[in-house]
């Protein structure tokens, strides 16, 4: 015997995509179908909701998809209220709640990390809608939970191209620059770099001395280690640069050593430079020592998920569908200790998450001798 229908959600994932969307997806459909509610599946992020494209979820079609990496639904990075159309940014929020509203949905379910929690609140703000949020990110970033889905995933694939470094860098005496995502936020590189064993580990909440990075690494040449892997965050900054923007006016950027902070000028326009490469290039200059580059890029969004994230998404997941059921809305389904727990979502928008120089990843990292930029 069906169920009887108590009501209709849409879902959606929005932002760059990570390992754990679909075990999410999986999580928050059965478990909102299993109190008998409707779900809709929203393509391509916000903008799907604003072009009205969905297709129905039903049990059969979130079958077997817990270990598969991406999002079925596909996502994107537009948002709502600034959306580019024929190469124009339109607000098309009106668009959105008209979509809400034409599909008769009781809330509107959204994946994604810090702008997908602010959009969502603005649809909530602006258009009346009813929201609920799951933190995905791999730069574990988001406010409001302990952490978010996708991390895990990205940490073991950044730990495992760390371990695979060790073996060409020890065998060649080099130093490896290994570039990690993470712009405001060094999450992804202190945990991968710890795990990882790098002996150098930069991150964008400390600002590096270039002086000390390179100090440290000829003390170890000295005394007879072969090789040195340094872990960086691309958000990184020199104390030079970190002065140079406290200083600067506001709406001004400032000027690092090289002119303009990763940047190398062509005549024409400026081209950025990855930090890991100007880091690479200004040791070799100061030490003398054979520096090479590897940045990991999209790879650390990409493969199947972790056993941990696995279980994570399931869990909040299904917490979202017991809160839905219960129409408990504008709100965030985050992990606090062992617990999943509702975090109102005005309380989660425009908070970045970042490390604490108090952390005790931090104090681990110092007691096995690793330099973090600031101290030797």
């Amino acid at each position: 015997m069906a169920k009887q229908t108590t009501g209709t959600i849409g879902i959606l994932t929005a932002g760059g995509d990570c390992p754990g969307l679909n075990a999410v997806i999986r999580g928050v459909a059965k478990a909102a179908m299993h109190y008998g509610i409707k779900v809709i599946g929203i393509q391509d992020g916000f903008r799907g909701l604003v072009e009205n494209r969905t297709m129905p979820i039903e049990n059969k079609l979130v079958s077997g998809i817990l270990t598969q990496g991406g999002t079925f639904l596909g996502s994107s990075r537009d948002r709502p209220h600034k959306m580019k159309v024929n190469g124009r940014t339109v607000d098309l929020t009106a668009e959105a709640v008209k979509t809400y509203r034409k599909l008769k949905l009781d809330c509107l379910v959204c994946l994604g990390g810090n702008g997908t929690q602010k959009s969502a609140w603005r649809l909530h703000e602006r258009g009346g809608l009813n929201v609920l949020t799951l933190p995905k990110t791999i730069d574990n970033d988001v406010a409001g939970t302990d952490i978010t889905f996708g991390f895990d995933s990205a940490m073991a694939i950044a730990t495992e191209a760390i371990d695979r470094l060790h073996t060409t860098a020890t065998s060649h005496q080099r130093v490896i620059v290994c570039e990690v995502m993470g712009h405001d936020a060094g999450w992804l590189c202190l945990g991968a770099g710890i795990a990882g064993g790098a002996d150098v580990i930069l991150i964008p909440e400390i600002p590096y001395d270039l002086e000390i990075v390179t100090q440290h690494l000829l003390r170890r040449r000295r005394a007879g280690k072969r090789f040195s892997i340094i872990a960086v965050a691309e958000g990184i900054v020199s104390r030079q640069e970190a002065r140079a923007r406290a200083n600067a006016p506001a709406g001004k950027s400032s000027e690092s050593s090289d002119g303009v902070p990763g940047a190398v000028y062509h005549g024409i326009h400026l081209v950025q430079e990855p930090v890991a490469s100007r880091l690479a290039r200004q040791l070799q200059q100061l030490a003398g020592l054979e520096a090479r580059v590897t940045s990991l890029g999209h790879v650390q969004r990409g493969g199947t998920p972790t056993a941990f994230d696995r279980l994570l998404c399931t869990r909040l997941g299904t917490k979202a569908g017991e809160l839905l059921a219960k129409k408990q809305y504008n709100i965030m389904v985050g992990l606090k200790g062992n617990d999943c727990v509702p975090v109102p979502l005005q309380k989660v928008v425009g908070i970045k998450r970042v490390v604490p120089i108090d952390h005790p990843w931090i104090k681990t990292a110092r007691l096995v001798e690793t330099c973090l930029g600031d101290e030797d």
